[in-house]
């Protein structure tokens, strides 16, 4: 029973931000990432690397640790924990550790580990991720994508109609006078670079109907941006309305949080939510 009531403790604190403690270890927390991302980077830097190398590896390895405790805490009070393990943010703080262990089985393997590891390292970077928690505007953000990911997929299907058949237009249009429309591939890499208003100019029409299409081509290109912009817009809008009835408790059972403040189940797998302590 004991172990339960502390079980449930640890929970409040490490995964609620709704309590004094829960706050403050979020805000702890946060200070960690932030600052074991800005080691990362400079780390990265080989006239940092080469001056302070040696503080790099003793902050690495501290920030490791203490995001392994962290990571393994969240397994323990979670009731179901592969739950966790596989969800988004589990998958994550998994991978702001584990480089920085497989660096240790790597390191006597030759040279081309140190490729290898190199890459780990860049793997670290992950941590910026698990910002995320701390950040409502950027929780609202994923679930609006993931709200209007099948109106995306239709939207980016018909741009990609759209560019094979401009790109096949200018191509007749062009391709016998401009080395640049050499073929349908090279034609619908120029309507993609037009049509998103990138311009890099490295293929440019010759013709007067070839720039007057070009010209059309632009201003389509200026109304199909704003396209997934209000597509996203409006998910995040219908997002705000349901937020404003939910509070930050998470799951004992799928650690999957967003519950409404009256919720006494989890709206998930059904788990009580507000367990005696």
């Amino acid at each position: 029973m004991a172990n339960r009531r502390i079980r449930n403790r640890v929970h409040e604190i490490i995964f609620e931000a709704d309590t004094p403690t829960g706050k403050f270890f979020d805000i702890l927390l946060l200070v960690m990432i932030v600052l074991s991302v800005i080691t990362v980077m400079l780390e990265s830097s080989d006239d940092y690397q080469a001056s302070y190398g040696q503080l790099f590896l003793v902050l690495e390895w501290g920030f490791t640790i203490l995001f392994t405790v962290e990571y393994l805490l969240r397994l323990w009070v979670t009731i179901r924990p592969w739950k966790y393990a596989t969800s988004f943010y589990g998958i994550i703080d998994l991978l702001a550790i584990l480089p920085t262990y497989l660096t240790i089985f790597l390191s006597g393997f030759g040279a081309q580990a140190f490729v290898i590891i190199r890459i780990l390292r860049l793997l670290r970077v992950f941590r910026i991720f698990k910002l995320g928690k701390f950040l409502g505007e950027g929780d609202q953000l994923r679930r609006a994508l993931i709200a209007s990911r099948n109106k995306i997929t239709v939207f980016l299907f018909a741009v990609t109609l759209l560019v094979i058949i401009i790109g096949a237009i200018m191509y007749l249009v062009e391709g016998g006078s401009n080395e640049g429309f050499s073929s349908i591939p090279r034609a619908v890499y120029w309507a993609i670079v037009t049509l998103t208003t990138v311009g890099y100019g490295d293929i440019t029409p010759k013709t007067n109907i070839g720039q007057f299409l070009s010209a059309m081509v632009m201003i389509i290109g200026y109304a199909i941006i704003a396209v997934p912009t209000g597509i996203v817009t409006n998910e995040m809008l219908s997002s705000t309305n349901r937020d404003k009835h939910r509070n930050t408790q998470v799951c004992r059972y799928c650690a999957k949080d967003g519950h409404d403040n009256d919720a006494i189940h989890c709206k998930y797998c059904g788990g009580r939510l507000n367990e005696e302590t």
